[in-house]
């Protein structure tokens, strides 16, 4: 352990509110290290962060279609490399000890720029992971920006499972972890990547199941039949997911690992050209939780064949949170003197 408290950069990326929440973990043990700054960047997140925030970018957030993925030309469009670059250039990056980044680009940057060591934690991470599982049709685009977004010289994980002495199981908010499930019947649904008229058109065929969805277009509270749309909140998510009796979602990692810790029924739809998703949906599916590529009437059967099943895939998420920045504490600092190869950073990839 270093014999003085460090300067420490925590850097997060603001596109989903997983990284928020295990972002408020982390962060107080972070604290009894040294002095912690927390950077966000992104705009799409529901969460907000009980610490102050030094430095809040606009980042680089990917556009969703509304039909079931990633809007890539949008997503282009927006995308602001002059004002990326200014950011990357702006950030007082020298003046911390330790540059911990949870995916996100402008802290990996400006630290790759500046040749100083950043260590990456999230669960984009682990996707990546030699053992981790991969979605069977390549994608060598998605690969090469997960792997290039937010680039780091040294990487911790997490997954749905552990995979070595780098990846770990998922942090599960405490909130999560005090609850007491109970199953009032209903299913949790939240996709972000379909607009509400898409997820009404199918969910109400199923006319004998109650769907609580929790909407990003929806401000208020809205009953179609046998449909509740919900605004998201962090409460009523909450409180939805953990009296359900199963959660249909996108394959991202933090409500899926809520939906397994919570041991609810668990069914999964990636999002199209997001190759995040497609590896996480690769390592459940290997673990028993059923996937469908898209939400369509083929696969209407799937669906039931779900709803009716009463199978749960069995985890164990110890909270290991404190250990875990135990680790990279004492990895950095028995590491930071090492030759780093830097070269392996392109740099030209935003310029």
């Amino acid at each position: 352990m270093p014999n003085k408290k460090l300067n420490i950069l925590y850097a997060i990326q603001g596109t989903g509110n997983g990284h928020l929440t295990r972002a408020i973990e982390i962060i107080p043990y972070l604290q009894k290290k040294g002095e912690v700054d927390i950077l966000i960047s992104g705009i799409q997140s529901e969460i907000n962060l009980p610490f102050p925030v030094k430095y809040i970018f606009r980042g680089l957030s990917f556009t969703l279609s509304k039909q079931g993925g990633v809007d890539v030309w949008k997503t282009y469009w927006k995308m602001n490399s002059r004002r990326l670059l200014r950011d990357i250039h702006s950030l007082p990056i020298q003046k911390y000890d330790l540059i911990i980044s949870d995916f996100e680009p402008i802290s990996c940057w400006a630290a790759a720029k500046a040749k100083k060591p950043c260590v990456a934690l999230s669960n984009q991470v682990a996707t990546l992971h030699p053992l981790a599982p991969k979605p069977l049709k390549k994608d060598m685009f998605g690969k090469m920006i997960l792997k290039n977004y937010a680039p780091a010289t040294h990487n911790y994980g997490f997954h749905f499972k552990s995979l070595d002495a780098t990846v770990f199981t998922p942090i599960i908010r405490k909130e999560i972890r005090e609850a007491e499930p109970v199953n009032k019947g209903h299913y949790t649904v939240y996709l972000p990547s379909y607009d509400d008229d898409r997820i009404i058109k199918h969910l109400k065929k199923f006319e004998k199941t109650e769907w609580q969805v929790f909407s990003k277009q929806n401000k208020r509270k809205k009953i179609i039949k046998n449909i509740t749309i919900l605004p998201i909140n962090k409460d009523s998510f909450m409180e939805s997911i953990v009296s359900c009796e199963g959660v249909l979602c996108n394959a991202g990692f933090g409500t899926t690992s809520e939906a397994l810790f919570l041991k609810k029924k668990l069914l999964v739809i990636p999002m199209k050209k997001h190759y995040e998703q497609h590896c996480n949906a690769a390592m459940l599916q290997s673990m028993g939780v059923p996937v469908i590529k898209s939400l369509k009437t083929k696969h209407h059967d799937k669906i039931t064949e779900w709803l009716k099943s009463k199978k749960v895939v069995k985890v164990d998420y110890p909270d290991i949170t404190g250990q875990i920045v135990d680790i990279i504490v004492d990895a950095y600092a028995t590491e930071k003197n090492k030759e780093i190869d830097f070269e392996s950073l392109d740099y030209s990839l935003f310029v």
